[in-house]
């Protein structure tokens, strides 16, 4: 074989060798995809794995017990619903609940020292079953339940569901369905605070703002609990029409004024009648609203007062012939155009790790 065919052979095994370590390197059979934690082999406790440092145990979660050379004692432990678990021969149960696995794992050694020498002992968390999800709804880009596997305060988890919208009225309901099974003292801060009604099935609750939460205060940005249910309000709609710049719908949000929703809409056009400005109010249970009547001009010169809006109300300012309600149905359709493109479903649950 000449040079020249020898410089040409090793080329193609180069090239064949290349191939098949990028074909390798590509394959999904041994690596784990992207959100996937692999601990097979590691001995790495599923908490740990899932980057959870804290992780108490509770009923239904379930371990896993290797004693080297002692498959007697080898098994899956079930924390049952007094938060124990039983080991094989190990005469009383012992008490998992609230406790991490290190713990646990040293009184499981402690145990077994009474009939074995110098045991060495296997325990890690495989399933972690004791929390309940929360769920974040309501005005918020992605309504999503939560697996809470570790502590986490409110503005994470609004962020986690995209933030709030424009429809939020401002307030965060917060409904506690159970209480921490754990609870540190800020926990029990938070249940001798919590409002409740006189009706026993109601959910105790608590009541936080949006804005206080996002200017990052201490006090309104609690944690959230497995089984709560975090309510973003939305806010109800208003409607601007008439002789103004933008006739358009409002969210009524707190302290929504009727000088505030007409500037919010650019203004009155020229010409307009300012100083009859009706709004029209519709009454519960009655068929024909109330028509209401107002200076504009006066609210603004301080002559009078300003008048706090209502949900549903029609603002109509006259362009100068006696009625000029030939835009609300532009503008109920606006509304309507609007909420649709903003729906939005149930995400999949998400993991807090």
């Amino acid at each position: 074989m000449n040079f020249r065919n020898l410089l040409l052979l090793l080329s193609l095994c180069c090239a064949l060798a290349s191939t098949a370590a990028a074909q390798d390197s590509t394959s999904g059979g041994s690596t784990p995809q992207a959100g996937m934690v692999s601990t097979g082999g590691s001995g790495v406790s599923a908490p740990e794995a899932a980057g959870v440092k804290k992780y108490l145990l509770g009923p239904g979660d379930v371990l896993d017990l290797r004693v080297y050379n002692e498959p007697q004692f080898n098994g899956l432990l079930v924390v049952d619903d007094e938060g124990k678990v039983a080991v094989p021969f190990v005469e009383e149960p012992m008490l998992a609940q609230c406790r991490n696995d290190r713990e646990v794992k040293a009184d499981i050694v402690k145990a077994l020292e009474k009939f074995l020498k110098r045991p060495q002992v296997s325990l890690r968390v495989t399933e972690m079953k004791s929390r309940p999800v929360a769920v974040v709804y309501g005005a918020v880009r992605n309504p999503t339940p939560f697996d809470m596997r570790r502590r986490v305060r409110l503005i994470e988890l609004l962020a986690r569901a995209g933030s709030v919208t424009e429809q939020a009225s401002g307030d965060v309901q917060i409904f506690h369905t159970s209480e921490p099974m754990c609870p540190e003292p800020e926990d029990l801060v938070m249940l001798s605070s919590m409002k409740k009604t006189d009706d026993a099935l109601a959910l105790p609750y608590s009541v936080y703002k949006i804005e206080d939460v996002k200017s990052g205060l201490k006090e309104a940005n609690p944690v959230i609990w497995p089984g709560d249910i975090v309510l973003v309000q939305e806010a109800r709609p208003i409607y601007v029409t008439g002789a103004v710049v933008q006739p358009s719908p409002l969210y009524l949000r707190e302290n929504l004024t009727l000088s505030l929703a007409i500037a919010q809409v650019g203004g009155a056009r020229k010409g307009a009648k300012t100083d009859t400005v009706r709004i029209i109010r519709k009454k519960p249970g009655a068929l024909n609203p109330d028509i209401l009547v107002y200076n504009l001009d006066d609210i603004k010169k301080s002559k009078k007062p300003d008048v706090a809006l209502m949900p549903y109300d029609v603002i109509d300012i006259s362009d100068g012939s006696p009625w000029s309600l030939k835009n609300i149905p532009q503008t109920l359709l606006g509304l309507a155009t609007q909420s649709a493109g903003s729906v939005v479903g149930y995400a999949p649950m998400r993991i807090i790790q």
